[in-house]
């Protein structure tokens, strides 16, 4: 792993939530995405080189719509960058961490992804991230 790539929120309403966070970071967002296969609506927030994702469902049976009923609004993930996703993906499981995904998938702002169980994590849903440069 290389840094932190971004903080996830899961958010209620994107559009308030994009102006509560353009007024606390004084920055605007630089992208909105839509993961169909997620069922989920983002924004990106950058200040220096933290990110921001905010997450809205798009239907009820998301993983952020059922976040969202059974915790409310908040922290939904943390996102590391590595280099070789497959590998760091086998160097976990190896290590006893359970996989949520069992391959990468497409996620927001052009990345593989793959999301460890949180059971594993002490409680915190830990993605990891790899620029999509060519496929896997």
């Amino acid at each position: 792993m290389t840094n932190v790539e971004h903080i996830g929120i899961a958010v209620r309403d994107l559009a308030a939530s994009n102006q509560l966070f353009a007024k606390l970071l004084n920055v605007a967002p630089y992208k909105h995405e839509t993961v169909e296969a997620e069922g989920v609506e983002t924004s990106f927030f950058e200040v220096n080189q933290t990110k921001i994702e905010l997450l809205q469902a798009t239907r009820a049976d998301s993983p952020i719509a059922k976040f969202i009923e059974k915790r409310g609004e908040g922290i939904h993930h943390l996102a590391f960058e590595v280099t070789d996703i497959k590998a760091e993906m086998q160097r976990l499981q190896g290590e006893g961490f359970v996989l949520l995904n069992p391959e990468p998938k497409r996620g927001a702002d052009n990345k593989w992804v793959c999301f460890l169980h949180p059971k594993g994590t002490n409680g915190v849903l830990v993605e990891l991230c790899q620029q999509i440069v060519a496929p896997i």
